[in-house]
C-alpha cells in the first residue's frame, strides 16, 4: 500500500521532517518562501495532506480547485484565521491545529516585549550599538516600572493565562481581563485575575494592555482609534496575537499624538511589511513574529501536526480537530 502524500509548505525543524518522511511521501518547499495561489492549488490537487503555516492563506479560491485530492490541512500553529474554515468544511477538508505546545513560549515573548518597551531596552541597545552612549547619568533613558503595575488582558485563553501567571507571581502585577468565555472563578483567583464586563473596562484601568484574542472577522481592528483613546496616556499596548487585531494606522496616530506611551509588537497587519512610521519610532519594540520561536516549541508543534496526520490516516478521531 502506497504512503499518503503530504506537502509541507515551509521548512520545518529537521527532526520533524525526518520523522514524517519515515511514514509519508513528503514534499518539502525547499525555497522556504510563501507559496503562490497557483502553487497551493496544485498542492491540493497532488497531495493527500497539505500542512500550511500562518504565512499561507488557504482561501476559498485556493480550496475551490478541482480535482481536490487533499483531505486534511495539518496546520502548523494554533491560530487558523489564515484558513477559510467554511470553504474547507464545504469542500470536505478536515483542519487541525497545534494548541497547548506553544503556550509558554508565546507568553514568554509577550513578557519580553512588555519588559523591553517599559524599560526602553530596544532603544537602549541601539544607543550602545551606534556608540551614542556617553556613560551613566541619573536621568538617562528612564523607563517605566513593571513590578506592581496593572496588566490588562484582552482574551484569557491558555497563552493569556500563562502570561498572567508570570506577571502576577513573578512581577506582582494586578491582572484584569475580558473574555467572552471566562474560566472558572478558581482559575482566575489562582492567577490574581479579575474579570471585567467589557474590553473598554480593561483599557481604562490597565498600565499594560496585552492582546491574546484570536484573529478573524470578529476581532478585526478590535483595537481601533476609539479604543486606543480609552487607554491611559502612560499605558503600553502589547500584541503577540494577530496583526489585524490592531488598526495599525490608528495605532501610529495614537503613538504620534502621545495618546499612549508605546507599543510592543510581534505581529503586524500586513506581515512581513512593517509601516515605515513604526520603523522610525523609538517608543515601539518590533519583533519578527517570534512568539513560538524556540527549538523546543517548533519541534513540538511539528510533532503535534504529525500526530494529527497519523490519527487521520488511521481512521481515528483527531486530537486537535478544528473542522
Amino acid at each position: 500500500m502506497s504512503k499518503p502524500k503530504i506537502l509541507i509548505t515551509r521548512a520545518w525543524p529537521k527532526q520533524v521532517e525526518d520523522d514524517l518522511a519515515g511514514r509519508y511521501e513528503v514534499t518539502r518547499n525547499t525555497s522556504d518562501v510563501p507559496m503562490t495561489v497557483a502553487e497551493l492549488q496544485q498542492a491540493l490537487r497532488d497531495h493527500d495532506a497539505v500542512c500550511p503555516t500562518v504565512s499561507d492563506r488557504i482561501t476559498a479560491e485556493v480550496l475551490s480547485v478541482r480535482p481536490l485530492r487533499t483531505k486534511i490541512l495539518g496546520n502548523f500553529g494554533v491560530g487558523f484565521n489564515h484558513i477559510d474554515l467554511e470553504a474547507a468544511r464545504a469542500a470536505g477538508v478536515t483542519v487541525s491545529n497545534t494548541p497547548e505546545v506553544l503556550t509558554d513560549c508565546t507568553a514568554d515573548t509577550a513578557m519580553t516585549v512588555m519588559l523591553m518597551i517599559a524599560r526602553r531596552a530596544g532603544e537602549g541597545e541601539r544607543h550602545v550599538r551606534t556608540k551614542a552612549w556617553t556613560g551613566w547619568r541619573p536621568t538617562h533613558m528612564m523607563g517605566t516600572k513593571v513590578t506592581g503595575k496593572t496588566l490588562g488582558l484582552i482574551g484569557f485563553g491558555r497563552i493569556a493565562r500563562a502570561m498572567a501567571h508570570k506577571a502576577h507571581h513573578g512581577f506582582d502585577m494586578r491582572i484584569l481581563f475580558n473574555d467572552p468565555f471566562p474560566p472558572p472563578a478558581e482559575v482566575s483567583a489562582a492567577l490574581g485575575a479579575t474579570a471585567l464586563p467589557t474590553v473598554e473596562d480593561v483599557l481604562r484601568q490597565a498600565d499594560f494592555v496585552a492582546l491574546h484574542c484570536p484573529g478573524g472577522k470578529d476581532t478585526y481592528h478590535l483595537m481601533n482609534a476609539e479604543r486606543l483613546r480609552l487607554m491611559k496616556p502612560g499605558a503600553f499596548l502589547i500584541n503577540t496575537a494577530r496583526g489585524d487585531v490592531v488598526d495599525e494606522a490608528a495605532l501610529i496616530e495614537a503613538l504620534r499624538a502621545g495618546a499612549i506611551a508605546g507599543a510592543g509588537l510581534d505581529v503586524f497587519e500586513r506581515e512581513p511589511q512593517v509601516s515605515e512610521a513604526l520603523l522610525g519610532m523609538e517608543n515601539v519594540v518590533l519583533l519578527p513574529h517570534l512568539g513560538s520561536a524556540t527549538t523546543e516549541t517548533r519541534v513540538a508543534m511539528g510533532m503535534r501536526v504529525a500526530q494529527n496526520l497519523d490519527l487521520f490516516f488511521s481512521g481515528q478521531p483527531l486530537r486537535d480537530k478544528v473542522v
